[in-house]
């Protein structure tokens, strides 16, 4: 099956490098700059294997926009990896808290990930 995955962060550069390596391996990249963007396109098509939400973003935050899709009956189950520069064990917990499926730190290891996103149901 071809994953779909939806990659949001407000620099376009992180987006540029994570779009090529998954690319390289078979995904299906979308991308957006922004929170609400995102929300949207899922809103759009929740077909998506997974979303890769940059924790720090003006405007809304990853943590905002975490909680409107999992409040969002047609987008809930749409599997979110938590993407931050901010790496204490307080900081996971506040991703998973809430509603992240996974936390991966900056800078991403790409191995880490691809097995994140494998794990993923």
């Amino acid at each position: 099956m071809n994953k779909k995955i939806l990659i949001v962060d407000d620099d376009p550069r992180n987006i540029f490098a994570l779009k090529l390596t998954l690319k390289s391996r078979g995904y299906q990249i979308e991308s957006c700059t922004m929170a609400q963007e995102a929300i949207n396109i899922l809103k759009k098509d929740n077909q998506f294997s997974a979303v890769l939400m940059d924790m720090m973003m003006p405007e809304m935050d990853g943590y905002e926009a975490i909680r409107i899709i999992r409040s969002t009956p047609a987008i809930s189950k749409v599997p979110v990896i938590a993407v931050t520069a901010q790496a204490m064990p307080e900081d996971r917990q506040k991703c998973i808290d809430a509603g992240a499926n996974h936390y991966i730190s900056k800078p991403i290891d790409v191995d880490q990930l691809i097995n994140a996103i494998e794990k993923l149901p």
